[in-house]
């Protein structure tokens, strides 16, 4: 089966982490690549050990060797039918995963790291310079590129096709929504001092850029927080307004999680990246049981579920399609995503506005979404009154001027708004069931809380909650009648 298929097959693609790859089975000429590997993983610890005990100059020497064969041998694993390239990932990333250790290079090797990073590091500049390695923190944790090995690892690369196929259109206006978001969002992860190519491929992954996303399973927002993980970093709901739909505040949460996960997990990024989707609860426990884990071997790999198989590389696809798209033949859009505002000169809805804004520069998305996003707490139907503060981006400030404060299009706007459904005829009136016996909402398969609540036009979930005597959210049973507590359509 070819590897453009579903998301849970790319754990079964080619090149992918294998189950069983015992050395005994394997032929000569992969065997002595497995023997090239191991001598290069011993003498990328003996380096390290001489950097320690102060001999930098044999140190680097060591070092110098052992990435040379280290890059050889992996070149030509890729390049060998039957190699495990699964083992050649795990040498690297436990290289990543040393205390000092780094693979995840610049576009030089060689680049030394500049003030501002060796500040940040923490370390003495001799240090850096010295190992290349001990870049590890200083370029996870800044917008260096991801390592060209994870990019030819085989998940890695299905998970490209599938975003260069079938899921362009959604990489593409994922890319449109987070560069008009970017202002909110991005300076939560600069601060926390983690890459905004990780950022952007959780919002692609999680969200696809809407800000208002609820899954099945009861997460919401860009980044698609669950209710209990939301409260733990500071999400709740206010005013009737759930916070994890608000960008910034999501942004903030989530880069607060991923700092405490890279903590825990030794700064490994494809294993917090699993953390994040599959539970931290569950891939402790398994970095626990596996001595020297790495997300890419097989022992850990197939111990995690396949969403969570598909998912980590999917996030890195997509982060490294955001640092390299001129190498896939991808070409984003150029968006100004300089933020504004205007103070509504006549009350209106963000439908409103969106119907007299008209086209968006050729995209032919409409701004509905893009305003929504950034005014993630207004109704959109809710015509909001005069002087109301709006964010959008900045230049469409002339184009509210022009189109939306007077005139034919405001005129349209107006009319849609205003539009009454048809009044049914007085038989069919009569025939419909009474009000009281159309309060009550039983529950199907593959309702969510939250789905139900937008459904309904309810206040509050957490008031569903409390009214239906329901232990969280995701209390629900097929067949159960909720009680539509504090909803406006009934």
């Amino acid at each position: 089966m070819a590897c453009v298929g579903a998301l849970g097959l790319l754990a079964g693609c080619a090149q992918a982490p294998v189950q069983h790859a015992a050395s005994s089975g394997a032929s000569p000429g992969l065997n002595a690549l497995y023997a090239q590997l191991d001598q290069a993983s011993s003498e990328y610890d003996q380096a390290l050990e001489q950097a320690r005990r102060g001999d930098n100059a044999q140190s680097q020497k060591t070092l110098e060797a052992a990435l040379d064969a280290l890059r050889s041998a992996s070149d030509q694993c890729v390049n060998t039918a039957g190699c495990d390239t699964g083992r050649f990932l795990s040498a690297y990333d436990r290289a990543l995963r040393l205390k000092d250790g780094s693979f995840l290079g610049t576009e030089n090797d060689d680049q030394v790291l500049d003030t501002e990073d060796q500040n940040i590091a923490g370390t003495e500049p001799g240090v850096l310079t010295t190992l290349p390695e001990a870049q590890r923190t200083v370029q996870l944790l800044h917008d260096h590129k991801l390592s060209d090995l994870v990019a030819t690892n085989g998940t890695v690369q299905a998970a490209l096709q599938v975003w260069l196929t079938r899921l362009r259109p959604n990489l593409i206006r994922a890319y449109v929504d987070y560069q008009y978001l970017r202002y909110q969002m991005w300076p939560a992860f600069h601060k926390a001092g983690l890459p905004e190519a990780i950022l952007f491929g959780l919002i692609a992954k999680e969200s696809g850029g809407n800000v208002h996303a609820v899954s099945r399973s009861g997460a919401a927002g860009p980044l698609q927080f669950m209710p209990a993980t939301g409260s733990r970093f500071g999400l709740n709901t206010i005013d009737g307004f759930d916070q994890r739909f608000d960008p910034t505040m999501a942004a903030q949460a989530t880069a607060a999680y991923l700092n405490e996960q890279l903590g825990q997990l030794n700064d490994n990024l494809a294993l917090v990246l699993a953390a994040y989707n599959g539970g931290e609860g569950r891939v402790g426990r398994l970095v626990t049981s596996t001595p020297d884990a790495s997300f890419w071997n097989p022992k850990l790999y197939f111990a995690l579920a396949p969403e969570t198989r598909a998912y980590v590389p999917m996030v890195l696809a997509a982060a490294w399609l955001f640092l390299h798209p001129a190498r896939y033949n991808l070409h984003f859009p150029r968006i100004d995503g300089a933020p504004g505002y205007v103070d509504l000169v006549n009350a209106a809805s963000l439908n409103e506005l969106s119907v007299c804004l008209g086209d968006d520069d050729g995209a032919h998305y409409g701004w509905y979404r893009t305003l929504r996003n950034l005014n993630p707490q207004l109704d959109p139907s809710q015509v909001q009154p005069q002087g109301t503060r709006i964010n959008l981006p900045k230049f469409l400030q002339a184009a509210y001027k022009q189109a939306c404060t007077s005139g034919k299009w405001v005129a349209l706007a107006d009319e849609l708004q205003n539009a009454q459904l048809p009044t049914p005829p007085a038989q069919v009136a009569a025939a419909d069931p009474p009000p009281a016996s159309t309060r009550h909402y039983t529950i199907r398969k593959g309702d969510t809380l939250y789905a139900i609540a937008r459904r309904f036009h309810c206040d509050d979930v957490h008031e569903l909650i409390r009214g239906n005597k329901l232990h969280s959210a995701t209390d629900l049973r097929i067949g159960k009648r909720l009680r539509l507590v504090g909803c406006k359509r009934q």
